[in-house]
C-alpha cells in the first residue's frame, strides 16, 4: 500500500504534482489541509494542448502555494500515445466494458515514472521527503502507473537512489491520497475542502476554445463522478 499523509504533521515542505485536472487539484487541497508547505510541479511534455497547464497555474494561484514550476520536456519525441501524437485519435464514447479492460492509447509511456523522477529531484533540492501525486486505482483509464504497487515500488526506489535517504538517513514518502477513492468520493472531499472545480481541466481532446468534448475517457469518468456525487460539473462542454 502507498504511504499515507501523517495526521497532525507539523508544517513541512512537500512537492505536489499538479496537472491541472480534478484529481491533482484535490490532492493539492488535501496537502494544504494537512499543513504542508506546497511546492507544485507541472509539465509541458508535448501534450496535444496546454489548457491543462493554464488550469494548473490558476489552481496554484488560487491555493496560494509556496512555489509553482513548469518543467518542459518532450515526450512527443517518442510518440506512442494519442496525447502526444496527433496522428492518433483519442478514443471516444467507450462503454464500461472497454473502460474497464486494457491499457488505452491515451496512456503515455512511463509518464508517471518520469514525472515522479522530476518531483524527486525537486524534493531533494528542497530537503523535502514528501511527494504527492493524484493517481487513482478505481475510477481511472487502466494505466499501469496508477496502481498502489507502482507507487510503493517507486517509493522503494527513491529511498535507494537519493542522497537524502542513503546518506542523510531520511525516509522519502510518496503519497497517493486518492488511490482508493471513487471519482465521486474525490469530488465530494474536494468540495468539502473548497476546491473550485471550475478552474480544472480534464478533457483529452478539447475544442479550440477549451471546452471539454464530453466523450473521451477522462470526460466520461469526470461527468459520471459529478453525477454520482449529486453535484453539477461547473466546466463547459461542447454539447
Amino acid at each position: 500500500m502507498p504511504a499515507r499523509m501523517p495526521a497532525g504533521n507539523s508544517p513541512t515542505s512537500a512537492v505536489v504534482l499538479l496537472s491541472g485536472g480534478l484529481d491533482s487539484a484535490t490532492t493539492l487541497a488535501l496537502a494544504r489541509h494537512d499543513g504542508y508547505d506546497c511546492h507544485c510541479l507541472s509539465f509541458d511534455y508535448g501534450q496535444r494542448h496546454t489548457f491543462e497547464l493554464d488550469a494548473a497555474r490558476k489552481i496554484a494561484t488560487a491555493a496560494g502555494v509556496a512555489d509553482h514550476r513548469v518543467a518542459r520536456i518532450d515526450l512527443g519525441l517518442f510518440g506512442g500515445s494519442a496525447l502526444t501524437d496527433e496522428t492518433l485519435d483519442v478514443p471516444k464514447d467507450r462503454d464500461d466494458t472497454q473502460l474497464a479492460h486494457g491499457v488505452p492509447i491515451t496512456y503515455v509511456p512511463a509518464r508517471n515514472t518520469i514525472f515522479l523522477s522530476f518531483a524527486l529531484a525537486f524534493a531533494e533540492t528542497l530537503d523535502a521527503t514528501d511527494i504527492l501525486i493524484g493517481v487513482n486505482a478505481l475510477d481511472y483509464s487502466g494505466y499501469p502507473d496508477c496502481r498502489p504497487e507502482y507507487i510503493h515500488a517507486f517509493a522503494s526506489m527513491a529511498n535507494l537512489a537519493t542522497k537524502l535517504a542513503t546518506e542523510d538517513g531520511r525516509t522519502i514518502r510518496v503519497h497517493a491520497p486518492l488511490i482508493e477513492m471513487t471519482k465521486a468520493q474525490i469530488i465530494q472531499r474536494g468540495l468539502e475542502l473548497g476546491v473550485n472545480y471550475a478552474l480544472t481541466h480534464t478533457c483529452y481532446d478539447p475544442a479550440d476554445d477549451g471546452r471539454a468534448c464530453g466523450h473521451c475517457d477522462a470526460c466520461q469518468l469526470r461527468r459520471r463522478g459529478f453525477a454520482e456525487a449529486g453535484q453539477t460539473d461547473p466546466i463547459a462542454y461542447v454539447n
